[in-house]
């Protein structure tokens, strides 16, 4: 009997565990703000993807929409740029604390964010289009559309 009792609590915490990862994995991501400078763009999320498959699939998916609805990316005359995505987190905060990142295009105290940045796209010269989940790994966009992880030594 205390074996079922084990077995069902396991099964139990189980199926609440699948749940709230498939809650978190189904919400939609929301784009709070898009900083720009020059070829280098800044956009504050909530709700990114968790994973590395995820969160490239967002951007493949959602790249066009950006394009329409932010003009982002927007390259340099050599067709690079820099785009990351960064946890909105708590919301703009003052500068105060060390390490903060602050957009001058705000003119308001209340322009900085905490630096946790989520996912990052960049398009270069000898990588072309690369991807940087950040809390997970490196990844290029090959030729033919597939994506392969990579190693910056």
């Amino acid at each position: 009997m205390k074996n079922r009792k084990a077995i069902f609590l396991l099964f139990l915490a189980g199926c609440v565990l699948s749940g709230y990862w498939l809650w978190l994995s189904l919400r939609p991501v929301e784009i709070i703000a898009v900083h720009d400078n020059d070829n280098h763009s800044n956009v504050l999320v909530r709700n990114f993807p968790l994973t590395d498959k995820g969160k490239i699939n967002w951007w493949l998916k959602n790249k066009d929409r950006l394009k329409e609805k932010y003009d982002i990316p927007k390259p340099s005359s050599s067709g690079y740029f820099t785009i990351i995505f960064w946890d909105f987190g708590e919301g703009y905060k003052e500068e105060g604390k060390y390490d903060r990142l602050c957009f001058d295009d705000m003119k308001t105290k209340v322009n900085c964010i905490e630096k946790e940045a989520v996912f990052s796209v960049d398009k270069s010269r000898n990588f072309g289009i690369t991807f940087n989940a950040y809390d997970g790994d490196n990844y290029r966009l090959g030729q033919d559309g597939d994506i392969i992880k990579v190693r910056f030594d």
